[in-house]
């Protein structure tokens, strides 16, 4: 996975105060994270026995979105963090619970790697428990991913998201991520995935 100081390495996350707004609790607990207070989060590679728990978070997180576009089957294909292990790397977040995790794709070997190019790595999944956004978490996973890419010397990191997930693109767009049109794609006809890059070299 990494040197050590990477896997068992803690991240300090700034808390951004909470405003209710309608929709899902990422659109009340927006994840951008300001200098009001701290959280400690550390970030590591996940655990055989964390499989279970780290995947019923991401169902939960992506459930709690708005547009109503998790199928069952895709359900299915979050909570299996296991396969996800064993075929790419996956790292949680632990601030006294287990309240985040992210799938980091080394390179577009990974049968998780969407659209990938050589010498690029790529983010999947990215979740944060829904009563813990808003602290900075999302961030903390996003800039581990960075760095595990920049020790992979990889070129370029890619990810992609949906246009209701618009926290999810103010944090991408502050951590330096830029929109890329000529990735975009659609995994099925009503669901249009948006690219985005961040450039590493």
């Amino acid at each position: 996975m990494g040197p050590a100081e990477f896997m068992s390495g803690q991240a300090n996350t700034q808390n951004h105060r909470r405003r209710r707004q309608p929709g899902g609790p990422q659109s009340q607990r927006p994840d951008r994270g300001d200098a009001r207070s701290v959280a400690l989060v550390e970030i590591r590679q996940v655990r055989a026995e964390e499989y279970q728990n780290a995947g019923r978070l991401v169902v939960d997180a992506y459930r709690a979105l708005p547009g109503g576009h998790l199928s069952d089957e895709y359900a299915a294909l979050l909570a299996d963090v296991a396969r996800r292990a064993a075929e790419a790397e996956v790292l949680v977040a632990i601030g006294g619970e287990l309240v985040g995790c992210v799938t980091f794709v080394p390179d577009g070997s990974s049968p998780w790697a969407e659209l990938l190019e050589e010498s690029e790595a790529g983010i999947r999944m990215l979740a944060v428990l829904p009563i813990a956004q808003g602290r900075g978490i999302g961030r903390a996973l996003l800039d581990a991913c960075v760095s595990r890419a920049r020790q992979l010397e990889r070129g370029a990191l890619l990810l992609h998201t949906t246009p209701w997930m618009s926290v999810a693109q103010h944090l991408y767009e502050t951590a330096s991520f830029e929109r890329f049109p000529e990735r975009d794609w659609s995994p099925v006809p009503e669901v249009t995935l948006l690219a985005y890059r961040l450039l590493l070299a």
